[in-house]
């Protein structure tokens, strides 16, 4: 009676559980967009030149990284359900501390705080979803993302509009960042049940970081997530100054078609999310990076501006169910106590592409013009299909080869 009882509560867990992985998720956009509404107004605080926001991206950059690369040992040290909440909670500090900072050196220094929560609630999160549900569910949870990036400016703009003080802007999404802290550490038993748990006989304490890193594929996989979410965030930052400084499109006009690039990938998350387990996750990632690399081609063709404004939105269309396809694939691919380590590894490799190649445009820009960094883009997508095509090379190696 008492297994009964326990295996109900535990099914009906996965639902509850799942919905405050998808308000995790936008909570996680949230504060990651904040910078680029709230620096000027940072700056003219602080007193500071346009170059000191670096030191914002370094710090998140490198907490990111660290928590994120290592969060298979958190997890077989904490569990789950323990990660989450005080992960939640590190966040929601960062936000309390980045809107009371009195000086510069410590605004600076909550990034570390907000790198080392956001890197292991994005990994912890990504770990439990592609362990207990669908892909859809993995698309839907990153178009919650998207949601949350969108909303977090939105918000700066507005209290600044209304109130003139972007700390106000700060302390608005911390609160909202201490709720789901809250929410963590209610039901951080529940993430941890035998019922919501994949029991398997190796955990990921049972297999060893440099042991994982021994794996060719894990290393194909990151690969082919540094190289996206450089292309990603290429074309989203890049697509901007390309359009108005070497093709003459208007100012408004340029900033309505990078709209629709991020929205696109949006949209394309939620409609993938309806079609991806009547396709199959590895034909809908061959087409989606396929359309990708046409995306990135007819952009860099540059044949006229609306074609530029489509190939931005294919692009978008392209991208949008590669990074949550692919980490639903990570513990069918690799085997759950490998894919712990394995996804913290992908959500770091993630990171860095993030941080790498746009900067390696701008150099490129700057050395030799700013129509390279479409070709460029052209060249990571490239990249990105022939990693794809590279792991499905081993699924057509006929039976008892190795």
């Amino acid at each position: 009676m008492d297994v009964t009882n326990h295996q109900t509560r535990s099914a009906r867990s996965h639902p509850f559980l799942l919905a405050i992985a998808y308000l995790g998720f936008i909570s996680l956009g949230l504060p990651d967009t904040l910078i680029g509404v709230a620096w000027p107004s940072v700056r003219d605080t602080f007193v500071l030149p346009q170059s000191a926001v670096a030191l914002v991206f370094i710090g998140g950059g490198i907490s990111y990284f660290l928590s994120s690369f290592f969060t298979g040992r958190l997890l077989s040290f904490f569990g789950i359900g323990a990660l989450l909440a005080g992960s939640s909670a590190l966040v929601a500090l960062s936000g309390f501390g980045y809107s009371a900072a009195p000086a510069w050196a410590l605004f600076a220094a909550c990034s570390l705080m907000h790198g080392l929560g956001s890197g292991a609630i994005d990994a912890g999160l990504n770990h439990y979803v592609a362990h207990h549900f669908s892909a859809r569910h993995m698309n839907w949870l990153h178009a919650c993302y998207s949601v949350g990036a969108t909303l977090g400016p939105l918000t700066m703009t507005a209290v600044i509009a209304c109130h003139g003080s972007w700390r106000i802007g700060y302390l608005a999404i911390a609160c909202t960042l201490l709720i789901l802290t809250v929410l963590f550490a209610v039901t951080r038993k529940r993430w941890d049940e035998p019922g919501t748990t994949d029991a398997t006989p190796e955990t990921p304490a049972s297999v060893s970081l440099r042991h994982v890193l021994r794996h060719s594929t894990v290393w194909v996989q990151a690969a082919l997530f540094f190289v996206y979410t450089g292309l990603e965030s290429s074309m989203g930052q890049w697509s901007y100054t390309i359009l108005t400084e070497a093709r003459g499109v208007p100012h408004q006009v340029a900033g309505l078609w990078v709209t629709v690039y991020w929205g696109s990938i949006a949209a394309g998350r939620i409609l993938f999310g309806f079609v991806v387990e009547r396709v199959g996750i590895d034909r809908l990632l061959r087409w989606s990076t396929v359309t990708a690399l046409a995306g990135t081609v007819l952009f860099a063709a540059n044949i006229s501006a609306p074609i530029s404004a489509v190939s931005l939105a294919i692009t978008g269309l392209g991208l949008a169910p590669i990074f949550p396809c692919m980490m639903t694939r990570t513990p069918q691919r690799l085997g759950k106590a490998i894919a712990a380590h394995a996804i913290g590894l992908q959500v770091s490799t993630a990171m860095l592409g993030v941080a790498a190649l746009p900067s390696l445009c701008g150099i490129l820009a700057q050395r030799f013009g700013i129509a390279t960094v479409a070709a460029a883009t052209v060249g990571m997508a490239l990249i990105v299909t022939l990693l794809h095509e590279l792991l499905l090379a081993p699924s057509r190696t006929p039976a008892g080869q190795p």
